[in-house]
């Protein structure tokens, strides 16, 4: 995305959360349910990353653990540990993150370009950095992020 892409948009609602101390957002649009943890079924021969499907009111959901596919440590899971379930075109999937911690919005002059900061195989899946007060928070294009 380019930086007139980035700023050529509405103010828009992103979902904050949290993986260790560092801060994440996507677009709330996304979105379609927050959930607390579930029992998560494994399922052979898929990736480290994909921690299995769950049953979500008779739809079974593929669940991503953002930890594993950003090489982040493993920890354990606590009260504040969500699933997050994203619509991405005909499917939807769930991605375990730490903590929902607010909803914010941003508009173009929030977010800046994020492919000079970080190096191109992060970048697939960054699409920018929006500016919240002092707090800068990572903003994740899921669709990309699925595919690779």
């Amino acid at each position: 995305m380019t930086e007139a892409q980035v700023n050529d948009f509405d103010i828009r609602q992103f979902i904050v959360f949290s993986l260790g101390d560092e801060r994440f957002g996507i677009d709330s649009l996304k979105i379609t349910t927050i959930d607390r943890m579930k029992t998560i079924t494994r399922v052979p021969k898929t990736p480290d990353y994909i921690k299995g499907v769950i049953n979500l009111r008779g739809d079974i959901i593929p669940v991503m653990d953002l930890r594993a596919k950003f090489n982040l440590p493993a920890v354990e899971e606590t009260e504040e540990t969500r699933i997050i379930i994203l619509k991405l075109e005909e499917i939807s999937i769930g991605v375990i993150v730490d903590q929902v911690l607010q909803t914010i919005q941003l508009g173009g002059d929030d977010i800046e370009n994020a492919s000079s900061l970080i190096n191109s195989a992060a970048s697939e899946y960054i699409f920018g950095i929006g500016k919240v007060g002092g707090e800068i928070v990572t903003l994740i294009n899921f669709e990309k992020l699925v595919k690779l």
